[in-house]
């Protein structure tokens, strides 16, 4: 049945709408400049950031995907090698870097060569981070 409801998409021109993500990792320091006196956020600290770039379209028919893989990380590794082993906060824009305020650089900086951009995500451990699904 799944395999007559693909053929029957394809005849129709038709393709699914999907979702594709890729996952960076880097390690970088920083702190948080806008913080309560004594918040041990304001002290220099460091993580492994996770990014996680989500775009979201219709799949090419000819292609079988929404993009190759390959185009997503020619785009968002020169970022990512910026920001490793870094302080973030020496980084113009993210002066004050938030988990909330690295999702919209990182939006900022990729939505111009990924149209199809749908979603950041950013964790700056396994349990916390931000979703900027853009403006």
């Amino acid at each position: 049945l799944r395999i007559t409801r693909y053929a029957y998409r394809i005849k129709d021109y038709t393709m699914p709408t999907m979702q594709i993500y890729k996952e960076f990792k880097f390690d970088a320091a920083h702190c948080l400049t806008k913080v309560d006196a004594g918040h041990k956020c304001g002290n220099m600290h460091g993580h492994t950031f996770v990014l996680e770039v989500h775009l979201g379209g219709e799949v090419d028919p000819a292609r079988g995907w929404i993009l190759d893989f390959n185009v997503l990380c020619d785009r968002v590794e020169p970022i990512i090698k910026l920001l490793d082993h870094s302080v973030l906060n020496e980084i113009d824009g993210l002066e004050n870097p938030t988990s909330e305020n690295m999702a919209v650089w990182f939006w900022d900086k990729l939505k111009p060569d990924l149209p199809l951009l749908s979603k950041i995500v950013i964790k700056e451990s396994p349990t916390s981070g931000c979703i900027y699904c853009g403006d």
